[in-house]
């Protein structure tokens, strides 16, 4: 690990201001991602600005317009059990439980989910090029072991996916950034938050240097009735998704009135087609409508060697996640809590 400084802000502006004094300087919270990251000397800051002392950033509040406001220094955990998350946007609840482990769910961040970078493998190799890592370096990924890789959004320069479980839930309710700068404050839709690699793969995000998270607002319809989230991995706990779903209905005489689907592990950012939930409106809630859903979101899905599998694993995900989604106390194993 290399020399760094260590600095505790004390409100947003203080933090602000001591991220602005190095070109080198991030940003700490829980820490869960960065210090990794840090540890494989991917990540090599020469100066550590901790928010953790915000104490405005910590609370999770009833918003104006009837949603909530989710403080970007919540925990996961205390966000996923918090009874005002658990009553009115269980979708949410339990994609955050799906991910990682109790350990980790009790340091990590709100802020800090959306900002952690790829698991992709030739990322955290140093030895290894990386066009994430080190732009213009190349992708081994594309012609190498590309099993957990994205099929969808790909470019030439990277194949990675975006690991988050609790991104996928946000996107598939419509959920909303507040961030803070040098600049001022601004409100980012949780669709153009994240981006597709392009060439520049080694831009998660849209957000400018220097500006934090502040807050995740979400709004006030929480699909509470009908949801689920459904993790497909290679083991039940602390292993990320090969393909996960987000799914929240909302039915009315018996028909779809309002459908969200969000993927993870499919793309470098949470995945949705709203093509497809336009085409669910006013369908009956039947598998086979589902099924064609799953067929026009998995339209122009690129695969490579290793995990062209994730395709039709995909689909039929789709397909189940929406069946549960009409009951959600019959989701099963797969939708549950990592341990």
């Amino acid at each position: 690990m290399n020399n760094f400084s260590y600095t505790q802000a004390k409100n947003r502006d203080d933090a602000i201001a001591l991220s602005g004094m190095g070109p080198g300087s991030q940003f700490i919270a829980g820490g869960t991602n960065l210090i990794d990251l840090m540890k494989y000397n991917i990540t090599r800051p020469n100066a550590l600005v901790d928010i953790n002392a915000i104490e405005d950033f910590h609370a999770i509040r009833e918003s104006a317009n009837g949603g909530l406001s989710l403080g970007a220094l919540v925990t996961n955990a205390a966000t996923a059990y918090h009874p005002l998350v658990e009553q009115r946007y269980p979708l949410l609840s339990r994609a955050i439980l799906a991910g990682a482990s109790a350990q980790i769910r009790n340091m990590a961040t709100n802020g800090g989910n959306l900002l952690q970078r790829t698991r992709c493998y030739y990322f955290y190799d140093t030895n290894t090029p990386c066009n994430k890592r080190e732009p213009g370096s190349g992708c081994p990924a594309i012609e190498g072991y590309n099993r957990t890789m994205a099929i969808m959004g790909t470019s030439e320069h990277c194949i990675a996916v975006f690991p988050s479980d609790m991104s996928v839930a946000l996107a598939a309710l419509n959920a909303s950034v507040q961030v803070s700068g040098p600049e001022g404050s601004r409100n980012i839709p949780f669709s153009d938050f994240h981006r597709l690699p392009g060439n520049t793969p080694h831009i998660d995000n849209c957000m400018s240097r220097n500006e934090l998270i502040t807050s995740i607002e979400l709004p006030a319809n929480g699909f509470s009735n009908h949801y689920s989230y459904l993790k497909i991995r290679d083991r039940n706990s602390y292993a990320f998704a090969l393909v996960s779903v987000a799914t929240g209905l909302e039915l009315e005489e018996g028909v779809i009135k309002n459908a969200r689907i969000a993927l993870g592990g499919v793309a470098h950012k949470p995945w949705r087609v709203k093509e497809a939930e336009d085409f669910l409106q006013n369908k009956e809630p039947a598998a086979e409508n589902f099924w064609y859903a799953a067929e026009m979101i998995l339209k122009g899905a690129k695969t490579f060697q290793f995990n062209a599998f994730k395709v039709e694993l995909a689909k039929r995900a789709i397909v189940r996640n929406c069946i549960m989604a009409l009951n959600p106390e019959c989701q099963l194993p797969g939708a549950q809590a990592s341990a």
